[in-house]
């Protein structure tokens, strides 16, 4: 009984949202994951190109005139359209250095996201020598219907395949990098992980996390239920947890259930299996873990990320880097009781077995940041004057903020090019009454850009320098 007042629910709630579009119900022909197992990268592009080439005869070429709106991505004429752009960040790509290569990395992206959120980090890497591999994974950068089919274990199987063809393009063994951001992060430490009991794996000598997806809200465990009315076609915007507008060239902004499951199940088999390989002591042969993630954080759970993952990492040169709320912003007052001391209760007592850093204000009247360093092992704070300061209006970072510098076109606060992909939303202040709009008011109220990414490239290009040294164990103990 209760099921079937909760399916009804369910079905009204649905029911009294916006309907579903074209690109809500045509998906993309992906691999499967044993496709990918099996797949050359020039095999998984060319079924890319394909993908993309019927996206575009079946889904852009056939939108209603009233689905002609200026802003959405899929309509040819629009300026976010991502086929006008000179390079469309939602495909796989990859860099390479000049010269003979140093290292190698495979950057990936988060859930809903597309490519365009590993640019600056791959970029980083080719010039620091690396070889970067940037794979779209399935489901990603082409409409959100493509996540109602796919898996996780199908992102996992594009993970293999980046790793394999960064080996072949090295041609010898090379450092090998994982850096992840949301979504991404699970899967670069769900490889490491994997790695550990099959030795044919390349093992990676670093671990890069931006905003890991280490835990999820538990409504996602139960986001399946929330989906099974949409087997009966009358009901199939139940499918979805919201549909919004797609102005956003580079990100969904409709979000199926299907997404939210598959998250949820990646990160329970990635905790499980970080309890049995800590169990089984084997995680004493996992490479460093450098981790950036903001104590607020509306997607993923900050918790897990010291609970379910660092409180079982060895000692191995791991660090986590901590961005606090700012202190000083003037609208302390509205902060929930909870929040100005988040950070403190979040990290247990040291000594710890890694490193962490706690990027907040130098004092809680100024603007001006300071980094908090606790070495591993260690009880005793060190703190560091950063020339970094808050933004005035901003109180804190947000999930989606720590990839982009301020000056991103896109989601940069201060753009470098006004609307070079069509729109500026970092930089959009919209000012009305907020029942006018068909999407929530803390969209645009969000933070999209870091304003300590140059802070975060330091501390990770200090773990890249270290790639270069004989004793690599010994010179990234050693980091500030």
């Amino acid at each position: 009984m209760l099921l079937l007042c909760f399916f009804i629910g369910r079905i009204y709630q649905s029911e009294q949202g916006p309907p579903l579009h074209r690109w809500h119900t045509w998906s993309a022909d992906e691999m499967s994951p044993d496709e990918i197992d099996h797949a050359s990268f020039a095999g998984y592009l060319s079924r890319e190109e394909a993908i993309f080439r019927d996206m575009r005869l079946n889904l852009d070429n056939r939108l209603s005139e009233d689905e002609k709106t200026a802003i959405n991505r899929f309509n040819a004429r629009s300026p976010v359209y991502p086929a006008h752009f000179h390079t469309d960040w939602n495909r796989s790509f990859v860099l390479m250095p000049q010269g003979a290569p140093k290292g190698i990395a495979v950057l990936l992206h988060g859930l809903t996201d597309s490519p365009y959120s590993m640019r600056y980090l791959a970029e980083d890497y080719q010039q620091k020598g690396f070889i970067a591999v940037v794979p779209r994974l399935p489901g990603h950068g082409t409409a959100p219907g493509s996540l109602t089919r796919v898996n996780w274990k199908a992102w996992l199987a594009t993970t293999r395949l980046a790793v394999r063809e960064a080996t072949r393009l090295a041609g010898s063994p090379l450092p090998l990098h994982l850096v992840g951001y949301s979504n991404g992060g699970a899967l670069a430490i769900k490889y490491a992980l994997d790695q550990l009991d099959d030795p044919a794996l390349p093992a990676p000598q670093q671990i890069v996390l931006l905003s890991p997806m280490v835990g999820v809200n538990g409504y996602a465990r139960f986001a399946g239920l929330a989906g099974w009315p949409a087997w009966f076609p009358a009901f199939a915007r139940t499918a979805w947890l919201s549909v919004v507008p797609e102005y956003n060239p580079f990100k969904y902004n409709s979000f199926p259930v299907n997404a939210a499951r598959q998250s949820w199940l990646l990160t329970q088999a990635l905790q499980s299996q970080i309890v049995q390989q800590s169990r089984r002591g084997k995680l004493a042969a996992l490479p460093p873990v450098l981790t950036f993630q903001s104590i607020t954080d509306a997607t993923v759970s900050t918790a897990a990320v010291v609970n379910a993952l660092y409180r079982y990492l060895p000692r191995n040169g791991s660090r986590l880097v901590i961005f606090d709320i700012n202190q000083a912003a003037n609208i302390s007052a509205l902060f929930r009781a909870a929040l100005p001391s988040a950070t403190d209760r979040l990290l247990p007592k040291a000594p710890r077995s890694y490193a962490t850093v706690v990027i907040t204000n130098a004092t809680p009247a100024t603007l001006h940041a300071s980094a908090r360093l606790t070495p591993a092992g260690s009880a005793v704070e060190q703190v560091e004057p950063l020339s970094l300061s808050w933004p005035q209006d901003m109180f804190s970072l947000s999930h989606i903020a720590l990839p982009f510098p301020l000056n991103d076109s896109l989601y940069g606060l201060h753009p470098s090019v006004v609307n070079r992909y069509g729109i500026s939303l970092g930089a959009m202040a919209l000012r009305g009454e907020s029942a006018s709009l068909n999407v929530g008011p803390e969209t645009f109220m969000r933070a999209t850009s870091n304003p300590f990414f140059d802070d975060m490239m330091t501390r990770i290009n200090q773990h890249i320098a270290c790639s270069q040294q004989a004793d690599y164990a010994s010179c990234i103990d050693a980091l500030p």
